[in-house]
């Protein structure tokens, strides 16, 4: 006798199947759009950005892309540019450049053109600026005629410039944080006995954004600069 078969039953195995794969995709998805997967520091890496000293010894931006190698020339100028930064969006590009008679902070677009006086600090060097996250303000060391300080101006040239350190010591290469609020920076301290620098090492400091006391972070002789801030990946 013929066995027969339930059609109803495989349906509903089959059903059960589907539905558990069905199951799965969601969860892939779901899992997908809540934790996506991503590298250390998410985002494609761009060009590289430096100065360089040209014939007559006066320095020039350049940018390279390092895969593959290529790159470009951004200024060329009588006048002498260094210290590039990029901006957040990587649409422009802040630098210091020589106008005659002092050093300013200048923005350019990414592929050069564009240029924005940011400073005009009279007969005052400025330096190494650097963005804020969001690209409105640029930190900077200026030299006061005593001493060197850290300030910060609107990005877009229209001033707004803030004195944010204030003391006796060289505060030098400043550095925002990732969230806007601090900035990290390398200023000198008094060090009596210091077997590399008998009278003053640099140390690592950090301010308020909107000036204040500066916290030393270290005091160790080691004659510590450049800081970078680090972006925690959660």
């Amino acid at each position: 006798m013929a066995k027969k078969t339930n059609h109803w039953g495989a349906l509903a195995a089959a059903a059960g199947v589907l539905a558990a794969v069905g199951m799965l995709m969601l969860m892939v998805l779901v899992v997908g759009e809540v934790r996506p997967a991503e590298a250390t520091f998410p985002g494609k890496n761009g060009n590289i950005v430096y100065w360089g000293n040209v014939v007559g010894g006066k320095g020039e931006i350049f940018t390279i892309n390092p895969d593959p190698v290529g790159g470009a020339r951004l200024t060329n100028n009588t006048t002498d540019e260094r210290d590039p930064s990029y901006s957040p969006d990587g649409k422009t590009i802040a630098y210091s450049g020589w106008d005659g008679s002092d050093y300013e902070i200048y923005t350019m677009n990414s592929g050069g053109g564009g240029t924005v006086q940011v400073t005009h600090s009279r007969l005052r060097n400025d330096h190494d600026p650097s963005y804020s996250p969001d690209g409105k303000k640029i930190a900077y060391q200026r030299y006061d005629g005593t001493d060197w300080e850290i300030f910060a101006s609107n990005s877009d040239g229209s001033s707004g410039t803030v004195q944010l350190t204030s003391n006796a010591r060289d505060d030098l290469h400043p550095s925002y944080s990732p969230d806007g609020t601090k900035i990290a920076y390398s200023g000198i301290l008094i060090c009596p006995g210091c077997p590399e620098q008998p009278d003053e090492t640099r140390e690592i400091f950090t301010i308020n954004a909107s000036g204040g006391d500066g916290r030393a972070l270290t005091n160790t002789a080691l004659d510590e600069q450049d800081p970078s801030w680090g972006n925690l990946v959660e």
